[in-house]
């Protein structure tokens, strides 16, 4: 677990870092950086195997974070790392990303990766098969707002770079809450997708569960089951999502009922309508056809409707009332 302090002298601690030294050298892939960043094992997480996969930080507002990140080198060179705090966000897709420097929002009572300081320890020089322990500091305003503020650690070196997330709350009310909106149907029969964006109305990041249900002309369709998402969603963040409907029509007008719910209580759901047609011309004749059939079934029950009108049920004829002849200026081609 991490430190959790509210001490605001740190500088000794900063500029520290503790080496240690490792295996035999092992030779980096292309690809790769040749060095790796984690979280340090502390107390909790070596009672549990040592590995912690990411940074939990939590405080009330005004108060100083403490923790360690460990800069590991298997390889047979020095290398030099640099290390920031970032801002974590959404991409449309639901993936999780991080800001560039250059990209920090100016607001720094929200961006928290502007709260992060790693002193003399922005930049490590790790020998050759040694690992460097590196302190940081997160310092929350007084001025936060309460509940998630996604963050990373970021540690780059010439142009690769390693991100480790950071999960930073913020003590005071939290709220789950969450719209589904733009609900559509794409592709057809067993590639039917259901297209939908969520939208984080709270402030706590969410992991969505979401479940479809459809009916069509004549009656219920298969649907899907809740199920949780590979996404978190971040509060104040809006992502395009779909949801696979093996289950969907060749061919049936259907109406959607989506339904999205997450941990906390957060729940929204949204409706749509929509045609399940198969493609080429067959598909169009047949919807043609389907034209054709419903013009003549309404013309056929109209008609109908007025013979029923006109004609009494026994058949005979209704009887004759008074007739008054009409005047001569009413005749067909007489004039007043």
């Amino acid at each position: 677990m991490p430190v959790l302090r509210t001490r605001p002298r740190l500088g000794a601690l900063l500029l520290a870092a503790a080496v240690l030294h490792m295996a035999p050298a092992v030779p980096a892939a292309a690809d790769e950086p040749g060095w790796t960043a984690e979280p340090a094992a502390g107390e909790a997480a070596a009672r549990a195997g040592g590995v912690r996969p990411y940074f939990y930080l939590a405080g009330t507002a005004g108060t100083v974070l403490e923790d360690r990140l460990t800069l590991a080198n298997p390889t047979d060179r020095e290398h030099t790392v640099t290390l920031r705090g970032a801002d974590a966000y959404n991409t449309a897709d639901g993936a999780l990303a991080v800001r560039p420097a250059a990209g920090r929002p100016t607001d720094t009572a929200t961006a928290a990766g502007a709260w992060f300081s790693f002193g003399a320890g922005a930049t490590v020089k790790i020998p050759p098969r040694t690992r460097a322990v590196v302190p940081f500091t997160v310092t929350v305003p007084a001025s936060s707002p309460p509940g998630d503020h996604p963050a990373a650690v970021v540690a780059t070196e010439a142009g690769h770079g390693v991100r480790v997330r950071v999960h930073l709350r913020v003590s005071g009310p939290t709220l789950a809450a969450l719209t589904v909106e733009d609900v559509a149907v794409r592709g057809r029969g067993p590639a039917a997708v259901v297209a939908y964006t969520l939208v984080n109305r709270g402030n706590v990041a969410l992991t969505p569960q979401p479940s479809l249900r459809a009916d069509g002309l004549f009656g219920p369709l298969p649907g899907r089951g809740a199920r949780t998402l590979p996404v978190e969603l971040l509060p104040g963040q809006r992502v395009e999502l779909t949801e696979p409907w093996p289950g969907a029509p060749a061919f049936d007008k259907v109406r959607l009922r989506l339904t999205v719910t997450a941990p906390g209580g957060a729940r929204a759901t949204a409706t749509a309508s929509a045609w399940c047609v198969p493609g080429g011309t067959t598909a169009r004749t047949g919807l043609g056809l389907l034209g054709l059939g419903g013009t003549a079934l309404g013309a056929l029950l109209l008609v109908r409707s007025r013979r029923t009108r006109r004609d009494p049920p026994d058949g005979t004829a209704p009887p004759a009332g008074p007739t008054t002849p009409a005047p001569e200026h009413e005749l067909t081609g007489a004039s007043r």
